[in-house]
């Protein structure tokens, strides 16, 4: 990115000058400049396009990890009053609805768990199904997809997926409300039937991660971690289903542009206010997929738990949370004095709700809700906790990983899959996969760096550093 072209508004912030007689909402883009020069321009034009959409609230902002993307960059945030004409946008969302990472704590450390973590990988890789198309051994009839897409999470518990224990340390306690299954396309449930408890491919992973370094320890023993101690994370969305109703949406929510008069800086904006009937439409299919997507990571929990079971009886994995990526959410800010409900798109960017905020369980609510930052397979990963909302100038959000630095043509050009599976390997960490042409391109060195993103996540208010995770094995498509 030409940083010449940005004012800094601190050392971790920028913004773009608005040029005489453009019209758009101010843009702030979170990162240090050694991050900001590794980004495309294009993320710099995309955000530019965001902030020229009606009844945007406050600034369309970027998190430290950006990058280019569908209509928003990767890393985008904005906020919408669909009282004040604010759009809904499929490109603000993302295809992969709902994209997010499930945490598992355990009582195991590396010490304990090293002698097995051979047998562990490739079991897991076993049992986990995992690639482009894969199938599990769950099939369900459109009647009981519609059940799924209405009750999310907690319909897994209720067949037997895990316990409800786990609910309460889900984003919306594991479903979300104003899911309409009658607004997801047929072919969308098509593509969904048997691939719920599946993990997908692409940059989605099941990783076995050990506790390398605790940064802050009270946010450390509100969410029982410790050094050595070993997690799981599982990363991955609604699969085929919320890729299919980012499909249909484009085209219905372009259409309801043109019929409503509203100029797109760019066509992969299709977008219509949220109380228009295509809005209100758009807004039941991407909560059932989020629904999808929370039952989906609900039964990949219980069978990593099963294999866990399998090779270390004794073990305990407990839901740490689980939040989503890629997602427009009603929530309620306060803006100049004012609380407001306000739509938050946040794509490739995860909520980092802080203390006291009543969404919150229990357990976390003196400390802030836990936040994710997955890393690539060779790097590492951190969880962070959220800040109250006064120190949090993206309305309660922050980064959700490392971000990639390249895109996945470059890697392959640069890395074969064998090679990099043999070097990561001699590191330590194991990776088991179906597809070396995709490892290549989820290559570590693809990524921004990890450390980077944290600092700055942390330096812009976003998200306080809790501890660092090393992975140890990953599964992948």
């Amino acid at each position: 990115m030409d940083i010449s072209r940005l004012k800094p508004l601190s050392p971790i912030s920028w913004t773009l000058p608005r040029a005489e007689g453009e019209e758009r909402a101010p843009i702030v883009l979170f990162g240090s400049r050694e991050l900001l020069e590794t980004m495309d321009n294009k993320v710099l034009e995309q955000i530019a396009n965001v902030a020229a959409l009606p009844g945007l609230v406050g600034s369309a902002m970027t998190m430290p990890d950006a990058h280019w993307g569908y209509g928003f960059p990767i890393g985008g945030v904005a906020a919408f009053d669909a009282e004040a004409g604010g759009i809904i946008s499929a490109g603000g969302v993302g295809f992969d609805i709902s994209c997010g990472i499930r945490c598992l704590r355990t009582d195991l450390t590396l010490s304990g768990l090293a002698p097995l973590m051979e047998r562990l990988a490739e079991t897991l890789f076993r049992t986990i199904p995992a690639g482009v198309g894969e199938e599990g051994d769950i099939r369900l009839s459109p009647k009981e997809l519609d059940v799924v897409l209405l009750n999310g999470a907690e319909w897994a518990v209720r067949e037997g997926y895990g316990s409800s224990e786990d609910l309460q340390y889900v984003e919306e306690h594991g479903r979300v409300s104003g899911a309409d299954p009658s607004c997801v396309s047929d072919l969308a449930k098509k593509r969904q039937r048997g691939e719920m408890g599946t993990l997908g491919s692409g940059n989605h992973y099941l990783e076995v991660q050990v506790v390398e370094r605790i940064h802050d320890e009270d946010a450390a023993r509100a969410f029982g971690l410790r050094e050595g101690q070993i997690l799981v994370s599982i990363h991955c969305g609604s699969r085929g289903l919320g890729h299919q109703v980012g499909t249909d949406y484009l085209v219905k929510l372009a259409k309801a542009a043109g019929r409503l008069g509203i100029r797109l800086p760019d066509r992969e904006l299709a977008c219509a206010p949220i109380l228009s009937p295509e809005g209100q439409q758009y807004l039941g299919a991407m909560n059932s997929a989020i629904n999808c997507a929370l039952a989906n990571r609900q039964i990949l929990a219980h069978l990593t738990r099963k294999v866990f079971g399998a090779i270390t009886p004794d073990a305990r994995l407990e839901t740490l949370f689980d939040v989503s990526h890629n997602t427009c959410k009603l929530e309620r800010h306060r803006v100049q004095g004012r609380v407001r409900g306000l739509y938050i798109h946040r794509k490739g960017a995860t909520r980092a709700f802080g203390p006291g905020h009543p969404a919150l369980p229990a357990r976390y609510r003196e400390a802030g809700q836990p936040v994710i930052i997955g890393g690539s397979m060779g790097t590492g990963s951190y969880i962070l906790a959220g800040n109250a909302e006064e120190r949090n100038p993206a309305f309660a959000s922050a980064s959700h990983g490392a971000g990639r630095a390249m895109s996945r043509a470059q890697a392959l050009k640069r890395w074969q899959g064998r090679q990099l599976v043999d070097e990561l390997r001699g590191k330590g960490i194991l990776v088991r996969t179906r597809s070396m042409r995709g490892a290549a391109e989820e290559a570590p060195g693809a990524y921004k760096d990890v450390d980077l993103v944290a600092e700055a996540t942390e330096q812009a208010g976003l998200a306080r550093r809790v501890a660092f995770l090393r992975p140890k094995a990953c599964i992948k498509g």
